[in-house]
């Protein structure tokens, strides 16, 4: 006797159809309050022109303010611009959103796009090079125009991806935006607004912005608390934290108890910092010296403990699509060290180098999450004849000192190499940050680095990265050490993923606005 099928297929379809709707209500499900850890706390006021100049900074600020084109996972998507075009190699045309208000309620349009344009030509922002940029033109209410200087190949990235559009209303009126830091300086377009920031203990809460533009935030708080590396996997366990940087022997362990753990793209680079503006680090010859001197390996094997990956001389790594692998890498040798330092008239007066009966000492400054490796390395520099003494600082410090040129080494550590190459003119190039080496003193260096950005061609833009890497090797104007692993675990309220080239201009952080938002 032959059973019809119908009635069991119709039970399946129900069973599939009751199971997707029980899996989209679990992706649409509401999330009351996430907390997200963070192993330093404090990253500035969380305005365009307030935040500190690193990373988090800029995602705290990221989650009130929206750009005109955003990343995801998987690569751009629209923003305050739902469509952009090319035209030509020198302009740009955005159609923006018509559903767009300010958290105050107050509608955006495209002369607030063309106002933020013209107010960093006045007012530099820190995480944007305007110099690329001629002119912004409103051609309609919802339409702008972004006319360039020269061809500029990493604008999406490093400009429409990244640059906050401001308010017009409010910030037309301020002549001082470093000091604006009143409730008013917080009106952006983004998904959240800040209910409180406590700069001393480090910590912030924002509420959601139900009037956004892409429907009501999925969290509807969202809170960031210190919490120190030692504690990260404790605090995920007890539930104090939704979400933190974990370190890489806690990996397994949280696996084991679900939690979700994310490997992160080794694009955060560890560097010595050279002050090559005095004398002995302004001869090349002494900084190859110093490097020769440094065995890279052995503190990725040990200072590590084997997360990572030793950096190129031309600053990328081999797993990198941008590495040529064609430099001189400096394996480790002391005895050219020393060959080196011979050449410019030092000789060892018993352990260390002197040259005119004058001892050689270098001071190099680390942090407390840099100690270790600091160390190590002064361990090594020793052995080859470098007297070396660290000097313990915060890291706002540390950076205040190479900002200043007041430093002779210093240890530094900086996202973004996993980004748009354009990092490399921000790390190398004068007018940047204390991530920069500011380094101007080789025309031929200076003149690859303003030729690759200009190239449209990927294949011609990949040789002149390339050539940069061979001259920044020679010359070493900051000495590349090693990149490390990284992990970010949490505990599946939301889906964090890390951004695809990094968030903005190449942050390697898994803190997408949008993972709270859909």
């Amino acid at each position: 006797m032959k059973r019809s099928l119908l009635p069991c297929l119709a039970v399946a379809g129900l069973l599939i159809l009751l199971l997707c709707s029980i899996s989209l209500a679990a992706d649409d499900k509401k999330v009351d309050v996430l907390t997200i850890g963070d192993t330093t706390g404090d990253w500035g006021f969380p305005s365009p022109y307030g935040h500190y100049s690193r990373g988090p900074g800029y995602i705290r600020m990221s989650l009130i303010f929206d750009t005109l084109v955003w990343k995801d996972q998987n690569g751009y998507v629209p923003a305050l611009a739902e469509k952009w075009k090319m035209e030509g190699s020198d302009a740009y045309v955005f159609d923006l959103r018509k559903n767009v208000t300010w958290n105050d309620n107050e509608k955006f349009t495209a002369n607030d796009v063309v106002f933020t344009f013209d107010y960093i030509k006045q007012h530099p922002y820190q995480w944007v090079n305007a110099e690329p940029v001629k002119k912004a033109e409103a051609l309609d209410d919802y339409t702008v125009k972004v006319y360039l200087n020269h061809s500029y190949a990493p604008f999406l990235d490093m400009i429409a991806g990244t640059l906050p559009i401001l308010p017009e209303h409010i910030y037309k009126s301020v002549s001082n935006p470093a000091e604006f830091q009143d409730d008013r300086a917080l009106v952006g377009t983004g998904p959240y607004k800040l209910l409180d920031y406590d700069k001393t203990i480090g910590t912030y809460l924002y509420e959601a912005y139900d009037g956004y533009y892409l429907g009501a935030p999925k969290v509807k708080q969202l809170k960031f608390v210190k919490v120190g590396s030692e504690v990260a996997k404790a605090a995920l366990e007890k539930g104090d934290i939704d979400a933190i940087a974990v370190p890489a022997e806690t990996v397994e362990a949280l696996k084991k108890e679900n939690f979700v753990v994310l490997d992160g793209p080794r694009d955060g680079i560890t560097k010595i910092m050279v002050n090559h503006k005095k004398e002995p680090f302004s001869d090349a010859r002494f900084r190859q010296a110093l490097y020769y001197a440094i065995d890279r390996q052995a503190l990725v094997d040990n200072a590590l403990r084997g997360y990572g990956i030793i950096a190129s001389a031309g600053l990328y790594s081999s797993d990198s699509e941008w590495y040529n692998s064609n430099v001189e890498q400096y394996k480790y040798d002391p005895s050219k060290a020393v060959e080196l330092m011979s050449e410019l008239g030092y000789a060892k007066d018993g352990q260390y180098f002197s040259r005119d009966k004058t001892a050689l000492e270098i001071e190099m400054l680390v942090t407390s999450t840099s100690e270790r490796v600091g160390e190590m390395v002064r361990q090594q520099l020793e052995k080859a004849g470098f007297k070396v003494t660290l000097r313990s600082v915060d890291s706002k410090t540390l950076d205040s000192l190479v900002m200043e040129w007041n430093f002779g080494l210093a240890i530094n550590s900086h996202g973004g190499m996993g980004g748009d190459p354009e990092i490399l003119n921000r790390i190398i190039g004068e007018g940047y940050t204390f991530n920069s080496a500011r380094y101007t003193a080789d025309p031929k260096l200076n003149d690859l680095l303003a030729a690759e950005v200009s190239v449209m061609d990927p294949a011609k833009r990949k040789e002149l990265v390339s050539e940069v890497q061979t001259v920044y090797a020679m010359d070493l104007p900051a000495l590349p050490l090693y990149y490390s692993n990284s992990y970010w675990a949490h505990d599946g309220k939301v889906n964090m993923y890390y951004t695809r080239q990094g968030i903005a201009n190449g942050i390697p952080i898994a803190q997408n606005k949008l993972s709270f938002v859909k």
